[in-house]
C-alpha cells in the first residue's frame, strides 16, 4: 500500500481530508495523488446567444476557482515532506475518482456528516465505493489526522464485504498498536465464523483480540461506535452495504449511519 488518492474540492472537509492523506502517505512511505474533478463541461450545448454567454461566464469562473484552489494546495504541499502530484479532470467527482482508482491503493474522501451545504454527498461516497477498485478512508470533517499507529477496530460479521475490508486493511493493521475485532450478532447468516478474521490476521503476523458482546437492542452502528470508544480506536475497518444500496439509502442501515455520524475515520470496502 503506497499510492494514496486524495479528492480535492473546496468544501468543508478539505482540510481534514488533506491532513489525513498526508498522515497516511507518511506512514506508508508512499506517494500522494491529488485529484480535482471539475464537473463543468467545456462544451457549450445551449441554444441562443444569451445562453452561450452565460455558459461562457460560468466556465471562466470555474477555471478561475480551479486555478486558485490548485495554487492553494500546491503551495501547501510544497512545504510537506511527501511525494505528490496534482491533476485536474473535466468530469463528475465519482466518475473521476473511480477511473483513477485502478492504480492506487487507498482513496481519501470525507464523511457525509459535515455542514449541510458543504458536506460530502452520500451519493458520491456510494458511487465510488461500488465502482472503485481501492478501499476508501471516510474522514470526518472535524478530525484532522489519521493515526495509523494507534489502536484499530475491525467490524466483523462474517460477510463477503467484511472479508474484503479486512484484506484491504492489512497494511494499515500491521502498523496499529492494537487490533480489536468486534463481532455483532445480526439477523442473517454468513459463511465465515468469528475466529476466521483473527486467524487470517495471524497469518500476516498481526495479533488481535476478539470482542463478542451479547445480543441486545442496540443498533449495530451504535455498538460499533461504543466499542471504538472503549478501546480508544483511531479508526474503524468495515465492509459497506451488506444489504442492497437502495435499501440502505431508504431505510438507513449501518453503512449510511456511520458515513454520517462516525466520529472516527472509517476504512471501508464493498
Amino acid at each position: 500500500m503506497k499510492s494514496v488518492l486524495l479528492y480535492i474540492a473546496d468544501d468543508g472537509g478539505l482540510e481534514a481530508r488533506l491532513q489525513a492523506a498526508l498522515d497516511l502517505t507518511r506512514s506508508l512511505g508512499g506517494h500522494l495523488h491529488c485529484l480535482h474533478a471539475n464537473p463543468y463541461n467545456a462544451q457549450l450545448a445551449v441554444a441562443g446567444v444569451t445562453g452561450i454567454s452565460v455558459m461562457a461566464d460560468i466556465r471562466e469562473m470555474s477555471r478561475e476557482l480551479s486555478s486558485e484552489l490548485r495554487d492553494k494546495i500546491e503551495k501547501r504541499l510544497a512545504d510537506e515532506d511527501v511525494s505528490w502530484d496534482y491533476r485536474e479532470e473535466n468530469t463528475e467527482p465519482s466518475r473521476g475518482l473511480s477511473k483513477n482508482s485502478a492504480l492506487v491503493d487507498l482513496i481519501v474522501l470525507s464523511s457525509a456528516g459535515g455542514q449541510k451545504d458543504a458536506a460530502m454527498p452520500l451519493g458520491i461516497l456510494g458511487d465510488v465505493l461500488f465502482n472503485a477498485t481501492a478501499p476508501i478512508v471516510v474522514q470526518p470533517d472535524d478530525v484532522k489526522k489519521f493515526d495509523a499507529c494507534g489502536p484499530a477496530l475491525v467490524a466483523w460479521n462474517g460477510s463477503f464485504e467484511s472479508g474484503n475490508a479486512l484484506r484491504a486493511a492489512v497494511p494499515l493493521l500491521k502498523m496499529a498498536s492494537d487490533v480489536h475485532i468486534l463481532t455483532v450478532e445480526e439477523d442473517k447468516d454468513h459463511d465465515l465464523p468469528q475466529l476466521a478474521a483473527s486467524e487470517y490476521l495471524a497469518y500476516h503476523g498481526i495479533k488481535s483480540e476478539i470482542h463478542s458482546p451479547p445480543p441486545g437492542k442496540v443498533r449495530v452502528d451504535q455498538a460499533l461506535l461504543s466499542e471504538a470508544r472503549n478501546v480508544h480506536a483511531e479508526y474503524l475497518v468495515m465492509g459497506a452495504y451488506g444489504h442492497s444500496r437502495a435499501r440502505e439509502f431508504l431505510f438507513g442501515g449501518v453503512t449510511r449511519n456511520l458515513f454520517k455520524d462516525s466520529p472516527i475515520p472509517l476504512v471501508v470496502s464493498h
